[in-house]
């Protein structure tokens, strides 16, 4: 390839690092794409790298760098180093005409050096932890822990009780200037791209001269790779292939100072596992150290002008709920852990675990309507995609289809009686039918009871012989940093198979990223829903579809392939004919199909 290119030495440096960008899975990899791009197309040879910044894509920054690469080039081969254009071209001093102009040389940039023990200060120092010849990473817990002893400022509180900002907001800045790239869901992790690590050793040479300064530690935090923990003899693996109980203390357990030193590590499993086996690791929350906590989504009002009702009659039969935009569902509940800091001594965010339960509240007339626009099957796509075991319908009876003198009264009433059904039998979901909302509060109060019986440990006080002899249900949360959108769902029923009797869950913080509409939506989620935008197909038929043709694009040039216009509108039913039952794609849904990918431009 660097044969067609006028210049080659410099085209198979800028090769080079875009080769590294793209193992890192760095940020830089597009702006090395361009500048290789603009090298390998451009017909004239440059005899000093500096005149490359004429390309598209090589600023100053890289064309020093190419200068750099040629310097030593020609000193490892004895070659004379090229004079940059506006020295060669510079004529002697006593040929200077009295009434040229002086040449005005260009301002060189300022490299960018952040204020002392600011948040961007602190932020480069704690990534600068990790290995630079890795692609080692740190999720926002952890680069909290290491960054906070730089920092004069809270990355968790603000200075100013009247603000919201804190120091991470500074991590917007080193984003936007190319010194720190962030990757991953559902956990976003951070690291520095090759400028960053720039700005940070030169952080570094000032740290060593001021004594006075915390030195960063030498220890590189494995983010990626956790560190076993054989100082902790409480650890005892009894609760399946990958469960690891911390204990069996009243409250969680801490660290030991080693490893608090050096930011938080997990609990590694035992060296089992075959190789590219997708398992992961899963911690054990001690019972007692939480309490069942219900939060409701901000939407959940009574009327536009009686928000606060159902909290208020929650309050009253002794339950306090949280209220909190909900990414998915109406009610949850959650295992709260009465030490905040629990969880960020694993690399997790927040204090909250999943419990297996969410309810999707309905009124009557809103169903109907859902039903009519597709958003009850879009939702319960949704849910199914939660991984959540026990998803609740509640059904609030309202007068709209009790008329028999209305004309489309038996038409809706067998329209809620079939998505009544269809939810129960082939979803497997619960549908609790109340009267009105007061009945469903008091449904949601008794739910909240049950839940706390289940995995709260009795009270001292408590004469319920049932529940002083049945213990509590072990909960276990997985980590994140092993999971991904794609794992997430085979990793979970693996689990939940090997360890019947125990919860298996996730954070809160998690949950939300995974079942966010926008922020974990991946080529294929999007695929998924631009077919069932299409009338008659469903979640199940789109999934039969995507595992045929995987992207849009694959879609379209299967159409595309075949010439005959019988043979297009055929081609989905022939190649789903084995599938039978709900998946199977019926000739008149592959028409339609046909009709909407398969005209010239529907891409």
């Amino acid at each position: 390839m660097a044969d067609t290119c006028a210049n080659p030495l410099l085209l198979g440096w800028i090769k080079e690092w875009l080769e590294q960008a793209r193992e890192r899975n760095s940020k830089g990899f597009t702006v090395y794409k361009k500048a290789y791009d603009s090298m390998k197309a451009c017909p004239l040879v440059f005899s000093h790298p500096s005149e490359a910044q004429q390309l598209n894509g090589l600023g100053p920054k890289l064309c020093e760098r190419l200068t750099e690469k040629l310097k030593a080039y020609c000193e490892q081969n004895g070659l004379p180093m090229p004079e940059p254009p506006h020295k060669a071209n510079k004529r002697p001093s006593g040929e200077n005409l009295p009434d040229s102009e002086p040449v005005k040389r260009p301002k060189k940039a300022k490299p960018y050096v952040p204020a002392l023990r600011s948040g961007p200060y602190a932020l480069l120092i704690g990534l600068a932890t990790l290995n630079e010849n890795s692609s080692q990473s740190m999720t926002k817990a952890q680069l909290i822990e290491a960054a906070q002893p730089y920092c004069d400022a809270s990355f968790t509180a603000p200075s100013d009780p009247t603000k919201f900002y804190t120091a991470w907001n500074s991590m917007k800045t080193l984003i936007q200037k190319d010194l720190v790239y962030e990757h991953g869901r559902p956990l976003r992790k951070y690291a520095l791209t090759e400028e960053g690590w720039e700005v940070a050793k030169r952080i570094k040479k000032t740290l060593e001269t001021r004594p006075n300064e915390p030195v960063a530690p030498s220890t590189t935090l494995r983010a990626e790779q956790p560190i076993r923990n054989t100082a902790t003899p409480s650890v005892a693996l009894d609760e399946g292939p990958d469960i690891v109980r911390l204990g069996s203390e009243s409250r969680p357990p801490s660290l030991p100072t080693e490893y608090q030193a050096t930011g938080p590590q997990l609990v590694q499993n035992p060296p089992t596992r075959a190789p590219g086996d997708p398992r992961v690791r899963t911690i054990v929350l001690p019972p007692g150290s939480f309490t069942v906590q219900l939060v409701l989504d901000t939407r959940e009002v009574r009327t536009s002008t009686d928000r606060d009702y159902i909290s208020t009659e929650l309050r009253k039969k002794g339950i306090v709920p949280q209220v909190r935009a909900l990414e998915l569902g109406d009610a949850i509940w959650v295992a709260k852990c009465h030490d905040p800091h629990y969880l960020s001594r694993f690399g997790e965010e927040g204090d909250e675990i999943m419990l297996d339960w969410i309810v999707e509240r309905k009124r009557l007339d809103d169903l109907i309507g859902s039903i009519k626009d597709g958003r009850f099957h879009e939702q319960k796509f949704r849910l199914r995609r939660s991984g959540m075991k026990n998803v609740v319908y509640l059904i609030e009876e309202f007068a709209i289809t009790h008329d028999s003198s209305h004309p489309s009264a038996a038409k809706y009433q067998e329209l809620v009686s079939s998505a009544i059904a269809s939810t129960q039998v082939v979803n497997g979901y619960f549908v609790k039918k109340t009267r009105n909302l007061d009945d469903s509060i008091r449904y949601l109060a008794r739910m909240t009871a049950l839940l706390r019986r289940m995995y709260e440990p009795p009270s001292e006080t408590a004469t319920n012989a049932s529940t002083a002899v049945n213990p509590p249900t072990s909960l276990a949360f997985m980590s994140s940093h092993d999971l991904s959108s794609e794992s997430y769902l085979p990793t979970l029923n693996r689990l939940r198979t090997e360890n019947p009797h125990t919860t298996i869950a996730i954070t809160f913080v998690t949950f939300s990223a995974l079942t966010s509409k926008s922020d974990v939506l991946s080529l294929r989620d999007v695929f998924l829903k631009m077919l069932m935008c299409t009338r008659g197909v469903t979640g199940e038929k789109a999934l039969e579809i995507q595992r045929r043709w995987k992207t849009p694009r694959d879609f379209i040039e299967a159409f595309e392939a075949l010439a005959d216009p019988k043979e297009k509108e055929e081609m989905i039913s022939e190649r789903m004919k084995t599938i039978v039952g709900r998946k199977k794609i019926a000739k008149v849904l592959s028409k339609k199909l046909a009709e909407i990918w398969g005209e010239p431009g529907s891409g």
